[in-house]
């Protein structure tokens, strides 16, 4: 009986885990790179407008922290969701997709 306890106390921590590593992580383009140790990241996605159907591009403008500063304007970069670092920074840099040219 304290074997099932035990299994199900790790079955719960395990879940706890996933749902913590499940983090949202997107690829967006470097706009600004001014500030240290922070980039700020354009993501942009395709929507359909609601009444006419056509497809339109939104652009979600977020600040992502780049420890080593090696993000520069123009880079395509993969960022995941964060804790809060700051007043306005929810991301952080995960790795460089692309450099720009």
């Amino acid at each position: 009986m304290a074997d099932m306890t035990t299994n199900q106390q790790s079955d719960t921590s395990a879940d706890a885990r996933d749902a913590r590593n499940a983090r949202k992580v997107r690829t967006g383009t470097v706009v600004s790179d001014k500030m240290q140790k922070t980039v700020v990241v354009a993501i942009q996605r395709r929507v359909a407008h609601p009444v006419y159907g056509k497809m339109v591009t939104r652009t979600k403008r977020v600040k992502a922290h780049d420890e080593e500063n090696s993000a520069k304007t123009g880079d395509t970069v993969r960022i995941m969701e964060t804790r809060p670092l700051s007043k306005d920074k929810r991301w952080r840099v995960v790795d460089i997709v692309e450099r720009a040219r």
